[in-house]
């Protein structure tokens, strides 16, 4: 039986994940990526000898089709997964309060360590009960949550703005890339809910140990090659033809790539553009949000801490990314220290020059680590990303197109697509997984569409 032909135009996760599952699930796959490499908006850069990451890309335990994806990439080693949700909170001053979850069942696991929250008061950490217990009582396929902000509902159930600013928006700015006054309530509850409160170890953090550019690039070249999927880089797609009934054409190079079904996963106004607006609605309505990265390199070590978050201070996420500097490197632990400063939702931010960020971002960590004062800066450097994710506002859920389009098998991918994740790395990968098996579905595979396997706890 003729193998059914279909290109994925676009090599980031989404395209990732669409191409193996079609591959696995009996096509032959051609991937088209206009860069120089696969790994689409998780990348990576060398700097002066270090490696660097264009921004902080974590999952959580319940991201399983992600984690999934790493197990079919054999990255599962390169990554570090918490055994115990553990999230120290500093301020400036040395105060310092502990996100951790105990042994009790979901959702008492958090109880502990919110009822000792230094960084709010009694008050506020006794009416915290009040929102978790009215957020599992939501029906999060109610399509009336994402026509309320998540900040709106919070103020209705008893949170006051000390309370949002350094808990809740703890949590959703991260995730969502928009403070919780912005966010839509859909996608909000959904976070709480997957994260942290149906399942106690849902939370936990990973991250990766080595550069992304191995992570997703390197390795996923490797994966899809033994898949017998053909790669070509460096190849912008300048049209798709997928009209009357027969072959779908996509244009590459001046030239015409036929096949049987394309899926396109790439950013939506590049799908738009490909597709027609028509096809795909306004998606350009569904906007977007930026992402700021500062890293700073000091030549002794600042902190032992792994990761942490920030309150009362610019500073939001910090990670020690000492590790994936020096990856390639015989000497693992140099006597140095690289510091990643992740800031989300960073509007404010992505047009100011990178010195004044890097002087304003190492007053501010040293405010919340005294060894930063003493220590030199041997290193600092700024990446950003203006379009990191759509902006996860009120009323983005109906913009949000689902796998299939109004063209016969044409497909499309990606983190802003209709998975009920936000844009996130699991989002993408569940939107690749789920357009190579509406693919399958519709050209009769010669076996099941596989889903990428989503793995346990």
């Amino acid at each position: 039986m003729k193998r059914p032909e279909v290109v994925v135009v676009g090599g980031g996760l989404a395209g990732i994940a669409a191409a193996l599952a079609a591959a696995e699930g009996g096509a032959r796959v051609t991937v088209l990526e206009r860069r120089g490499k696969l790994g689409g908006l998780t990348w990576s850069f060398r700097r002066r000898g270090r490696w660097f990451d264009n921004g902080q890309h974590v999952f959580l335990r319940c991201c399983t089709e992600y984690r999934g994806l790493l197990a079919r990439l054999g990255a599962t080693s390169m990554v570090r997964l918490q055994d115990r949700l553990e999230v120290p909170v500093l301020a400036p001053g040395g105060r310092r309060a502990d996100i951790t979850r105990g042994g009790l069942p979901a959702p008492l696991h958090l109880v502990s360590s919110l009822a000792r929250y230094r960084h709010l008061g009694l008050l506020d950490r006794a009416r915290l009960g009040r929102a978790a217990l009215a957020l599992l009582r939501l029906d999060l396929d109610d399509p009336a949550l994402d026509e309320e902000s998540f900040g709106h509902w919070l103020r209705r159930h008893g949170q006051r703005q000390g309370a949002i600013d350094a808990l809740w928006n703890l949590i959703a700015l991260p995730t969502l890339n928009v403070v919780a006054d912005e966010a839509s309530l859909a996608l909000a509850a959904m976070v709480f809910r997957t994260g942290l409160l149906d399942r106690a170890d849902a939370g936990d953090i990973g991250w990766s140990l080595v550069p992304l550019g191995e992570l997703h690039g390197e390795r996923a070249a490797r994966a899809l090659a033994e898949a017998g999927v053909s790669v070509e880089l460096g190849a912008g797609v300048e049209a798709i033809d997928a009209q009357g009934p027969g072959a779908r054409t996509v244009v590459v190079g001046g030239q015409r790539l036929e096949a049987d079904a394309v899926v396109v996963a790439t950013a939506p106004e590049t799908a738009s553009a490909l597709l027609g607006a028509e096809v795909l609605g306004p998606v350009h309505r569904l906007g977007s949000s930026p992402i700021v990265n500062v890293h700073l390199v000091f030549d002794r070590r600042v902190t032992e801490l792994e990761l942490f978050a920030a309150v009362s201070s610019p500073v939001q996420f910090v990670f020690d990314r000492t590790r994936c500097a020096h990856f390639g490197v015989d000497d693992p632990e140099p006597a140095e220290q690289c510091l990643s400063i992740s800031l989300s939702g960073a509007d404010s931010l992505i047009g100011r020059r990178p010195e004044d960020l890097i002087a304003t971002y190492r007053e501010a960590l040293g405010d919340l680590l005294p060894g930063v004062k003493q220590a030199q800066l041997v290193d600092a450097v700024v990446s950003r990303e203006r379009a990191a994710t759509f902006r996860a506002l009120p009323g983005t859920g109906a913009l949000r197109p689902g796998s299939t389009t109004a063209l016969d098998r044409v497909m499309v991918a990606g983190a802003w697509c209709a998975t009920g994740w936000p844009a996130t790395m699991e989002g993408a990968v569940r939107s690749g997984s789920a357009a190579a098996a509406a693919t399958l579905a519709r050209l009769g595979s010669i076996r099941p569409a596989p889903l990428l396997e989503e793995v346990g706890s």
